[in-house]
């Protein structure tokens, strides 16, 4: 079995062949060392430190496909991580005369550090266009559902009528909520380089003048941001990235717990555009991407506690605390990247049954709007009496299967009064067309 035969995520659909798939695979994670030790080469000839022949030697050496991945991870095991076999072999591949130059000054820590942000990055950036496309969706969903009237529903239970539209324009604020973050977290992710202990001594002694300008120059060259010091116990980047991507994954999770709710058989307000099929009942068509993506939401917290666990990590370098991160970061990324994908497609799809919507409110023959006729019956009344009235009433709607306005109109003459208008659902949806509204202005 290769290295890429055991990563394809055939226990993964959430994340098998979605945007972040490739870009946090083996092969992707070896392109990225590879560019960071390119890069500090090239930096290093562009300051005077190494000839420039020897950036070019080991820009041409650091091919990825000269490199074997699995051969790699297996000899990782001797040294405890990747970077080790990987620049023994890169120093061969650029030959006697400039594999001295290669990881010049650098730590292992610095090159897979830089790399995981490199990662990050590249996959970051097709995650950030999935929440932008489900935005789009869902502020389309929510203008065109703005006065969508569906039961309101508080601890499983109907409660007050709302708006389809305001839930929609809910589900939006989240995504926005969570591409804000993530975009935040990846503008500011930066390059690693301290050397064997964070002080930057070798470089010194290799003639760097200015070791800071080297840093600098470095996080450039990669696109990355120039770190205020060396952080290879300071962990905030990966702290700040294991938080912005558990919030995305539950942001997303929010949206599709409430489509598995009302897409259920009894429910059936909504359903997925495309559903999935089943082994052996022919007739389902189950809400899969919807299902995908509250199973990431449900891995994600436990993943990012991993992360935050390492922040305390001992030293100058850590034993232990590093290493735990590296696998729990990429579950991260992978599992926001398949929820992100798999929102595009789950609200562009989604379809919406504003008929059956309309039909729930009458489940409970009035009962839904009682909150607004105890406010409307308590000054005509008093309060003792509308609440008196109302249970009673309430009562007797649920055991004779009658309305309430008809029930109401046996008790009382209201002569002043609609019972039919005041217990329209339609017609007590507060102010969440102007909520949806607000929601919708923000870009």
């Amino acid at each position: 079995m290769t290295s890429e035969e055991s990563g394809t995520g055939l226990l993964a659909p959430g994340w098998a062949g979605s945007p972040a798939a490739s870009a946090t695979s083996d092969t992707a994670y070896l392109r990225a060392l590879l560019d960071a030790e390119s890069a500090l080469t090239r930096v290093q000839a562009g300051l005077g430190l190494v000839p420039e022949e020897a950036a070019t030697a080991v820009a041409a050496a650091a091919r990825s496909g000269r490199f074997d991945v699995r051969d790699i991870a297996l000899r990782a095991r001797d040294g405890g991580n990747p970077v080790i076999p990987l620049v023994a072999d890169l120093t061969e591949a650029a030959g006697e005369e400039y594999g001295p130059y290669v990881h010049r000054g650098a730590t292992s820590q610095d090159i897979l550090d830089t790399a995981t942000m490199l990662v990050a990055v590249r996959t970051l950036d097709p995650v950030l266009a999935d929440l932008e496309r489900t935005q789009e969706a869902l502020a389309r969903l929510a203008a065109r559902h703005r006065d969508t009237v569906l039961p309101g529903r508080t601890l499983t239970q109907h409660a007050v009528p709302t708006t389809f539209g305001l839930k929609a324009a809910g589900w939006r604020s989240l995504a926005l909520d969570a591409r804000d973050r993530l975009r935040a977290v990846r503008d500011g992710l930066p390059a690693q380089l301290g050397g064997a202990a964070g002080t930057l001594a070798a470089f010194t002694a290799y003639g760097a003048e200015d070791p800071t300008a080297l840093v600098t120059a470095y996080a450039r060259e990669l696109g990355l941001c120039a770190p205020e010091l060396p952080w290879h116990t300071l962990r905030t980047p990966i702290a700040d990235l294991a938080g912005a991507l558990a919030f995305t994954a539950g942001a997303l999770g929010k949206t599709a717990t409430d489509v598995l709710t009302l897409s259920r058989t009894e429910i059936a307000e909504v359903a997925e555009g495309a559903g999935g099929g089943s082994s052996a009942m022919p007739h389902k068509a189950n809400p899969v991407r919807a299902t995908l993506i509250a199973a990431a939401a449900r891995r994600a917290p436990q993943l990012a506690a991993t992360l935050y666990g390492s922040l305390a990590a001992e030293d100058e370098r850590p034993a232990g605390a590093w290493h735990a991160e590296w696998e729990p970061l990429r579950d991260l990324l992978r599992l926001v990247g398949g929820a992100a994908h798999d929102a595009v497609h789950l609200t562009e799809g989604l379809r919406v049954d504003a008929d059956a919507m309309r039909e729930h409110l009458g489940l409970t023959h009035g009962l839904i709007v009682s909150e607004r006729l105890a406010a409307r019956l308590a000054p005509v009344l008093g309060r003792a009496r509308a609440k008196e009235l109302l249970t009673e009433a309430a009562r007797r709607a649920r055991t004779e299967g009658r309305t309430l306005a008809e029930l109401l109109a046996e008790y009382i003459e209201l002569t002043d009064i609609d019972l039919d208008a005041l217990t329209d659902p339609a017609q007590y949806t507060g102010s969440a067309g102007a909520l949806t509204d607000r929601a919708l202005e923000r870009s």
